[in-house]
């Protein structure tokens, strides 16, 4: 693998399609460590396919599976904690491409241990990745070493009007749905909305880093 040089891939949410074109695009670079921010489920037509796509993908590639806030809603529904707030958040469209329902939430195995797998943050010398963000006024030792504040990894979108950080190195994130990928001194967000077609977003983006070149795929998905 190349050293230092990564792919960070865009929130997915069941879109098969883009996805596999989009890896189709990337086949050049298979060299990189390829670091997947979250949310590969929900609100899209084929979220079992995503992660069935991820797991054969795995086998051949160096890859970090970060989790994102919709992947632990559906823990939390496994858990019978949270189920409604789950299916209100897309997780009906998850459980239908499972072929089940709110009443059964009757995964595959290997996909539960999937999601129980994924990585809350995936920290490197020159970058630091997470699904959301972080708190902007906190260092990101800081953040780490406080266990509570892990759930906001998944959640946090303060940073997103902070003037400045007090960040150690560049954050990559998706979470937050954004026309064009942000670009700032300490942040990198890529999440550009693949399954908001409507909404005027309709991307899925990764960039290749430490390039921070983006390689993007408009949505195929219905």
């Amino acid at each position: 693998m190349a050293e230092n040089k990564f792919i960070v891939i865009g929130d997915i949410h069941g879109c098969l399609e883009s996805l596999n074109a989009l890896l189709g695009k990337l086949a050049k670079y298979d060299d990189r460590t390829i670091v997947f921010i979250g949310d590969y489920i929900d609100r899209g037509p084929d979220s079992k396919g995503v992660v069935d796509l991820l797991l054969e993908y795995r086998q051949d590639h160096d890859c970090i599976f970060l989790r994102g806030n919709h992947e632990q809603m559906l823990l939390d529904a496994i858990r019978k904690d949270g189920v409604n707030l789950w299916l209100t958040n897309g997780g009906r469209s998850t459980l239908r491409s499972y072929g089940t329902n709110d009443r059964e939430l009757d995964l595959p195995e290997e996909h539960i241990k999937f999601y129980y797998n994924t990585q809350i943050y995936y920290d490197t010398p020159d970058y630091f990745f997470v699904h959301a963000g972080l708190a902007p006024h906190k260092t990101i030792e800081e953040s780490i070493a406080n266990k509570k504040e892990h759930v906001e990894f998944l959640w946090e979108r303060s940073h997103l009007n902070a003037f400045e950080t007090s960040w150690e190195k560049k954050v990559v994130f998706g979470h937050t749905p954004r026309p064009h990928p942000l670009q700032k001194e300490k942040m990198l967000g890529i999440d550009t909305g693949c399954v908001y077609q409507s909404l005027g977003y309709g991307k899925l983006t990764a960039a290749l880093l430490p390039e921070e070149k983006f390689i993007q795929q408009i949505c195929l998905d219905n």
